[in-house]
């Protein structure tokens, strides 16, 4: 790495102290929001334009006083920082080793700077100018530092680096400004920003969650009847466990109506068939208008939104996907999904709601929603909010972002994500939406332990969840990939209303198919002591098993199929809960046949440890060991599906058994695939998602095997352009950003532009109130005879340090940097002439064996996805590199 970009921390070390000076502008905190629901083109609104330049440091005189340079901070005698820190940074502080000079010059020699570096725009006099506080220079804009920033284009990688430095020297200048108890109070309003959004957001999603679950249970009841309003309190809005509250039986309740009892069908065959036809009709109904409201108001509010999720959290941009439009969309089209009985859950797209709910929130708070960084740590917490309300687990849904989710998870953020986690938790059971104190509807409690001979079906149950997992993915992406060329592929509404049909027309004659998935999962998941109403019949005994066994294998075979085909229909949809009902499926079977061999013989040495009187086998623990079986095979999680079975039931005792068949069954789905089914949707949907967790071999070769040469790559020399001819470049170059170099003869790297700086630099130039005309010169470099009022200086919107290495170095230094820093992209130098460069999207190609589907000769240069619209590449088909290589351009 250049010296030159030494001075920046990775963002893995965001809380290490710095003595060293960090370089950068001090109006950073300016950049345009990037998950608004605002126009993707930085360049569009006038408006925004002026206020950029008015609070252009150059143009500033209000920002006269702030300074690069780290200040000496005056001690107070009383300051609230001191024993509440902020969450945010703690940076430590020293002075500079160097004596000071009365005149506050350094000892060292002052550098030479020509007189139109020392000169702003605005012509300001030089003695005006701020001092630096190290060597009493005036303070040299352009020298050197990250450059000001406009925002983020749609589907472009963040710049970690860059964001974290800025809020590091955004509490530098906070610090420094305010003094006494007045300062301290001040720091501490700007600590609990972050925290005041955390509590709101966690408060959101408890409450969506409450609604969520009130909505769609009796929307799925209203599939087989209706609440009559009678003397027992019944109501039109209640569902049928509110309806008949209070009653041991379902029998025993007047006020619950059913179809064929409604249309006073007496003939029992003809009732059966009413109630096929009203299921049939209100699950396709409901189906097709979750598919309208995604199609018409949001497309992003589709499908479960952890893949999405994942990526942004990696330091990707995808505007509005966390916008107010797709927060409404995706919870009432969670309602209609959930709703229409195809094998979906809530589980995953709460976590979407939940991360929904913190970028709104985050919009009222300058400092968080203008940091790309901090937001993503913001989404973190959410998630974990999500997880804390959809499974009744608060410690499972820090985990779960820990493990899952988050591509950076500091200290800091488990301590945020725990809060909000909390809070969340808290909130839904104020509300208490099932009126049974339980936070989810399948929540159990055990009250007998296992036994040694357990151990073997607990292995086997291991071993099918990793089948199941490996499969289902297979499966999974083998319909995804067929769905991108049928005909469905530009009729989504009708896919998912015939997919609906042959969903209800098999789930209905089906009693365990026919329950909401909650409710199956509840049924499975319990003691048949603790049912006061058998109603799918799960607790006979003797020969009558044998068919209930048979019935749960065909409807985990069944569930396993709809589920592979209903995850990727345009519809909100998670993949969860439907997991652990298939899981929980053939786990009871599986409890079943050993309730059964158990009972036939007790006198067996292997069931010696069994109290008399007293129940051995308890088919409802290996319902549960199955559904962690095949949630872990699915998501090759361990330690946070452990902890979600643990918190649902309760039942310390069965940590074990339940972490044994976690354990089994991530070993045998990875003999399938490393990925899991999210890391599956992120590799199809072509997400540049780097896992700085990965352990994917990496070939050893040479950086400058896989690179873009220079003879390759747009650059752009210091001198000799023009504003139109710059224009043209970005008109004739879709990159997302040009090195730039001294001549095209030396090709001496100076530093990088990105193409959102540029753009919005020559659209500023030639507006109001400078008013250039399109033939005025631009540079990059010093020019000292340039009149600052005829012509366009770019150094400040440039990059000056941008990460750089030789261009001998490893492919794995290189992969090393992007996963662990972030980056965009790097430069390969050798002393200072510019080699080639590589990119995100670059890196992600030859990580996941794409070599082969590249346009063009070099080896650095993703491909281009021809005939194929953006919707069917997924979100990355219109604009698919981060950073800019997409074709081949020599230089001239």
């Amino acid at each position: 790495m250049s010296s030159s970009s030494a001075g920046f921390p990775p963002p893995d070390s965001t809380e290490a102290s710095s003595s060293r000076d960090i370089p950068i502008i001090a109006n950073v905190d300016n950049a345009v929001d990037i998950e608004d629901d605002d126009d993707n083109d930085p360049i569009a609104s006038h408006a925004r334009d002026e206020t950029l330049l008015s609070l252009d440091p150059l143009n500033d005189e209000a920002n006269s006083g702030i300074s690069f340079k780290r200040r000496q901070k005056s001690p107070s005698s009383f300051s609230f920082s001191k024993f509440l820190p902020s969450p945010l940074s703690n940076s430590s502080r020293q002075t500079s080793p160097l004596p000071r000079q009365a005149n506050g010059q350094s000892r060292g020699h002052r550098r030479n700077r020509s007189l139109a570096e020392r000169t702003s725009l605005d012509d300001e006099p030089l003695q005006d100018r701020p001092l630096d506080s190290k060597d009493g220079d005036p303070l040299d804009w352009y020298v050197e530092g990250p450059g000001r920033r406009v925002g983020y284009d749609n589907l472009t990688a963040i710049d970690w680096i860059f964001e974290y430095t800025k809020e590091r020297q955004r509490l530098r200048v906070l610090s420094s400004s305010t003094q006494g108890i007045v300062g301290s109070a001040l720091q501490l309003l700007d600590a609990s920003q972050v925290w005041l959004v955390l509590i709101a957001t966690g408060i959101a999603a408890g409450v969506l969650a409450a609604a969520i679950d009130i909505v769609s249970d009796w929307l799925g009841d209203i599939k087989n009847g209706y609440c009559k309003t009678g003397p027992g309190g019944g109501r039109f809005y209640l569902n049928k466990a509110f309806c008949c509250w209070g009653h041991d039986e379902w029998s025993q309740c007047q006020e619950w109506t059913p179809w064929s009892d409604a249309l006073h069908v007496g003939n029992r065959a003809g009732g059966y068939i009413v109630e096929y036809i009203f299921f049939i009709l209100f699950s396709v109904f409901f189906a097709a208008c979750a598919s309208v409201l995604v199609g018409t108001y949001s497309i992003y509010a589709k499908q479960s939104g952890i893949p999405e999720i994942k990526t942004v959290l990696g330091g990707f941009v995808i505007k509005r996907f966390l916008g107010t439009w797709t927060l409404i969309t995706k919870s009432l089209g969670l309602c209609l999904s959930v709703a229409s009985g195809l094998w979906l859950g809530k589980e995953g797209p709460l976590v979407h709601v939940a991360c929904c709910c913190a970028n709104v929130f985050m919009k009222f708070f300058d400092n968080i929603s203008k940091n790309e960084a901090r937001k993503r740590e913001v989404f973190s917490a959410a998630a974990a909010a999500g997880i804390s309300v959809a499974f009744g687990s608060p410690i499972g849904g820090v985990l779960f972002s820990l493990e899952q989710l988050s591509y950076y998870f500091p200290d800091k953020t488990m301590w945020q994500s725990f809060v909000c986690a909390m809070v969340a938790a808290v909130t839904l059971q104020a509300l208490n939406p099932f009126r049974s104190g339980k936070l989810v509807l399948y929540q159990v409690t055990y009250s007998s332990g296992w036994h040694a001979f357990e151990l073997v079906p607990f292995v086997l149950l291991g071993i099918l969840g990793g089948l199941y997992g490996g499969a289902f993915i297979k499966l999974n992406m083998k319909v995804a990939n067929w769905r991108k060329t049928s005909r469905f592929v530009d009729h989504p509404l009708l896919e998912v209303t015939l997919f609906a049909l042959i969903t209800a027309l098999v789930n209905f004659p089906i009693m365990y198919m026919r329950a909401q998935v909650s409710e199956l999962v509840f049924a499975l998941f319990a003691e048949c002591s603790a049912l006061t109403d058998d109603q799918l019949g799960l607790c006979k005994t003797g020969a009558a098993n044998a068919g209930v066994i048979a019935l749960l294998l065909v409807a985990s075979v069944l569930g396993f199929l709809f589920a592979a085909v209903t995850f990727g229909l345009q519809i909100p949809s998670g993949v969860l809960l439907p997991s652990m009902a298939i899981g929980a499926l053939y786990g009871r079977a599986i409890g079943l046949v050993m309730e059964i061999v158990q009972s036939s013989f007790p006198k067996a040495f292997i069931f010696s440890t069994c109290e008399q009187d007293i129940a051995c086998v308890t088919p409802g623990t290996y319902a549960i060991i199955g559904a962690a079986s095949a949630v872990a095979g699915l998501t090759r999680m361990t330690v946070s599906i452990v902890v979600i079975m643990f918190e649902l039931t309760g039942a310390l005792t069965y940590v074990l058994p339940i972490m044994i068949a976690v354990m089994i069954s991530k070993w045998i789905g990875d003999a399938f695939g490393k990925r899991g089914i999210y890391e599956s949707w992120i590799h199809l949907s072509e997400y540049p998602f780097l896992d700085n967790s990965d352990d994917y071999p990496i070939p050893d070769v040479a950086v400058s095997h896989v690179m873009t040469r220079i003879e390759d790559l747009v650059v752009i020399s210091a001198s000799g352009h023009t504003i139109e001819s710059l224009n043209q470049l970005l008109t004739n170059n879709p990159h997302r950003g040009f090195p730039v170099i001294s001549d095209t003869r030396d090709s001496l790297l100076l530093g990088y532009i990105s193409r959102t700086e540029l753009a919005f630099a020559l659209n500023s130039a030639v507006s109001s109130p400078r008013n250039l005309p399109p033939t005025a010169e631009t540079f990059f470099s010093s020019q000292s005879m340039a009149d600052p009022t005829t012509t366009l200086d770019l150094r400040p919107w440039m990059d000056h340090t941008p990460i750089t290495l030789d261009s001998k170095s490893s492919l794995q230094l290189a992969v090393n940097l992007f996963q662990r820093l972030g980056l965009r992209y790097v430069l390969f130098c050798n002393r200072g002439t510019l080699q080639g460069l590589l990119t995100k999207k670059d890196v992600w190609y030859i990580l996941n064996g794409a070599e082969e589907d590249r346009h063009g000769a070099s080896a650095g240069i993703p491909r281009e996805n021809e005939g194929s619209t953006g919707e069917e590449r997924g979100l990355l088909g219109a604009d698919e590199a981060s950073d800019g290589t997409e074709s081949v351009v020599n230089i001239r």
